[in-house]
């Protein structure tokens, strides 16, 4: 088990999370009944999470000069991936998500428990921003509950 975060565990997590939304997309995809029951939730998901992936292999060099630790950067990587490859609300709400990990674990030296207890409530407040309509049930549940 890991006790803290790093970029190698970062990009291990994003790895996983898209196995499993890949397995899981067609069950996603019919469990969608909201804003309209489009179907295309899953698929949603697993587009805007292999952007994320992909600009975070494309650019795991250098560090910015701002103080950024490894970790954080690879989270930004993420969060800008998802937000430039975002489709749908599902897409939109992980880019938020992603994002409010990274603005809160940036310049966090070790994450431990509590940090990233922190960057999923901050990740949390994102994504309900993101959101004209806040609806329980959806992906916002989710990580609110995590």
């Amino acid at each position: 088990m890991l006790d803290t975060l790093d970029a190698a565990a970062v990009g291990r997590w994003c790895a996983s999370g898209l196995t499993a939304l890949r397995r899981h997309q067609g069950e996603i995809d019919e469990l969608n009944v909201y804003p309209v029951p489009d179907g295309d939730t899953g698929t949603n998901l697993v587009l805007t999470l292999t952007s994320a992936q992909q600009a975070l292999a494309m650019d795991l060099g250098t560090l910015p000069e701002d103080g950024t630790t490894a970790h954080g950067h690879a989270l930004r990587l993420l969060a800008r991936g998802a937000l430039l490859g975002a489709r749908g609300n599902s897409g939109v709400i992980l880019s938020q998500i992603l994002r409010g990990l990274a603005d809160t674990l940036g310049g966090v030296p070790t994450v431990a428990g509590r940090a990233l207890a922190a960057a999923l409530r901050a990740a949390t407040t994102a994504a309900y921003a993101a959101v004209a309509r806040p609806v329980e049930g959806t992906v916002l549940s989710v990580v609110a509950a995590a």
